[in-house]
């Protein structure tokens, strides 16, 4: 099977002449470095010229927190502004809110400190000649002990009765001083205090030591993103109360600021009404919607866009050479690094199209992508090699294998050890099915299955063990329907036991129908089951083998395994992306029903009688009387 088919031939990488990467230009604006996500760069651009909100929908690592900052590079500086919290001699728990242009609130309390300042001096003075002027006199009238006793007095008064000028100075709680762009801050997983403002709890409230409650107030993030871009990844995680507190801010454009525990001294303190009149981008996955207050996410839905982040792009010769770009700008942003050579971008385009798991696409996940980068030229850094091959990536992609990966390298060890599955000889009712663990790894799957006579005298059940959950369950109730129709036998006699072995973490989709019913007919027809032959694919109720996901992990770990015959979806066929050490050591087959699938995985002098009765069997039809699956 040829497993290098895509839209455009593999050595027409691009049509770039260059070296290295350092020979790319690279776009001085983020939103132009931006690769895959046309639609979302057009929304932003619009939103940022409007002043609107945004809420991103994806999968991590698709560029959402970067379109975020890209929108604040767009914002205009000139509208930035300083926020100052002065004293309130009327009401001392009610400080003064007062704006000014960026730069202006750094001038205005460095003033007011060197008025203080010279205050405070001409003060000092005062009382030092007053001090001198009683000590001297006592002296001379010989009541030197009494003299110092006044001194000391009179000293406490003035500590007690006279203002202190520090108290006057205002306090810059948003500071904009030369910011080169509108701020943008991410408030991710942040308490109600750091995301809302906060004021300090004041241990000494009396006795002249205590500090002045505008002092003690501390701006939010919703403040200090005053003019700029407020991001907040996972919204749904912020508490009901916080997001409620959000969509005042969004509304009034204004929110006060209050002591957040109700056991402080803080909790007194509420100021005037403070500026917040950001740009909110919220993120998350799909569950974000569901969970996100609903007045809150209106609030977007009404007046900002929403937006679906793709997780690919088609494969073509202009994303190529994006991609050949977004390399130069990995290597431009760690500044540690040496330049990638065209052997080694042409490495990390193949794993983008790896990545992507779809024919004809490249990942645009391009976080973990990036992280790739950086491990090959840390490879490359460590041996001291002016620039980064393709040899050093292939280094790199084995060194960062994720959690998931290295897990199921254990598992496969562990099931090796422990023969948890054959890879030899035949079995009946024993099938080597594939799954995916964690999106990006591959593990054997041993499904066995075994018929029994029914324990219920109306109707026989199929038992499922191994954690199965939903869609898993109601696959296994299609194979049942589909088992009926092939076999021909009335399964309502017996009751079917399926076990997926050594699923501790629980088993979920449909990839492994197929395996299901290879085992459960090897099991019914007593036809054994070639080991050393794996499996996935999904199955409809009328036979056809239809596509699944992570095709080329599944056949990289049935490799691993020592598995010799991997059964996909002929649909899936160009989806396959091998690494060369796995090519000649493993046949791939691509079927289309459940006719071939036994053709390539039973054995023995009965597989012939049971392909001809399934031949036969041209238009199967769905039998209503589905058993229950019994969660166990």
């Amino acid at each position: 099977m040829d497993t290098e088919t895509t839209t455009i031939d593999q050595n027409e990488l691009y049509d770039l002449d260059f070296n290295t990467t350092n020979s790319i230009d690279v776009p001085k604006l983020l939103i132009d470095q931006i690769i895959g996500q046309e639609h979302a760069v057009e929304v932003v651009k619009k939103a940022a010229s409007q002043r609107r909100h945004v809420m991103m929908i994806g999968t991590p690592g698709t560029g959402k927190s970067l379109l975020a900052k890209a929108m604040a590079e767009l914002l205009p500086k000139e509208e930035l502004q300083d926020i100052l919290a002065y004293p309130n001699l009327e009401d001392q728990n009610n400080p003064k809110i007062r704006t000014v242009p960026a730069g202006k609130g750094r001038e205005i309390v460095m003033a007011h400190k060197l008025e203080a300042q010279k205050k405070t001096q001409s003060r000092n003075m005062l009382m030092m000649i007053l001090v001198f002027g009683i000590i001297i006199y006592s002296f001379y009238v010989d009541q030197l002990l009494w003299g110092i006793i006044a001194t000391i007095m009179i000293l406490l008064l003035t500590r007690q009765l006279m203002p202190k000028e520090e108290m006057m100075i205002p306090k810059l709680i948003v500071n904009n001083y030369n910011k080169e762009h509108a701020p943008y801050i991410d408030a991710t997983g942040t308490h109600a205090g750091a995301l809302l403002g906060d004021v300090r709890h004041d241990p000494f409230q009396s006795g002249g030591l205590e500090t002045p409650a505008h002092d003690r107030v501390e701006s939010g993030d919703i403040h200090k993103s005053h003019k700029g871009v407020l991001f907040i990844d996972e919204i749904n995680t912020l508490s009901l109360e916080s997001q409620q507190s959000m969509l005042t801010a969004l509304q009034e454009k204004e929110y006060a600021i209050t002591g957040q525990s109700e056991r402080s001294s803080g909790a007194l303190v509420k100021t005037e009404p403070v500026p917040c009149d950001f740009i909110m981008v919220a993120a998350g996955n799909l569950d974000a919607v569901e969970k996100m207050h609903p007045a809150l996410r209106s609030r977007v839905k009404g007046y900002g866009y929403e937006i679906f982040m793709r997780d690919s792009m088609e494969d073509t010769l202009e994303n190529r050479r994006n991609l050949v770009r977004f390399v130069a700008q990995e290597v431009m942003r760690d500044g540690h690094i040496p330049p990638f050579d065209r052997s080694a971008v042409n490495e990390v385009i193949r794993e983008a199209r790896r990545r992507a798991g779809r024919k004809g696409h490249l990942t645009l996940k391009l976080r973990d992508l990036g992280g790739l980068v950086r491990v090959a030229g840390d490879i490359a850094h460590a041996e001291s090699s002016p620039v980064t091959n393709d040899k050093h990536v292939l280094s790199a992609k084995k060194m960062a294998r994720s959690i998931e990966q290295q897990l199921a390298d254990s598992y496969l060890e562990r099931r090796k050890d422990y023969q948890l599955f054959q890879k030899n000889g035949s079995a009946v009712g024993r099938v080597n099915g594939l799954a995916v663990m964690g999106g990006d790894s591959g593990i054997v799957l041993p499904i066995m299955a075994e018929v029994t006579p029914a324990q219920s005298s109306s109707e026989g059940r199929v038992v499922a063990t191994g954690m199965l959950k939903d869609i898993a369950k109601e696959a296994v109730q299609n194979v049942s329907a589909v088992i009926k129709n092939i076999t021909g036998k009335d399964t309502a006699n017996h009751d079917i036991h399926i076990q997926f072995i050594g699923t501790y973490e629980g088993v979920e989709g449909d990839s492994a129908s197929i395996s299901i019913a290879t085992a459960v007919i090897s099991a019914l027809e007593n036809i054994p089951v070639d080991q050393s032959v794996a499996m996935t694919g999904s199955l409809s109720v009328r036979g056809d083998v239809l596509p699944i996901g992570g095709s080329t992990y599944k056949i990289e770990a049935a490799a691993l395994a020592g598995i010799k015959k991997v059964i996909i979806p002929k649909s899936n066929e160009d989806d396959v992306l091998i690494e060369e050490a796995f090519k000649g050591k493993i046949e791939i087959v691509p079927v289309t029903n459940i006719i071939e699938v036994m053709e390539h995985s039973l054995v023995g002098v009965d597989k012939k009688r049971i392909v001809e009765k399934l031949s036969k069997l041209t238009n199967l039809k769905l039998n209503l009387d589905i058993p229950e699956v019994v969660p166990t």
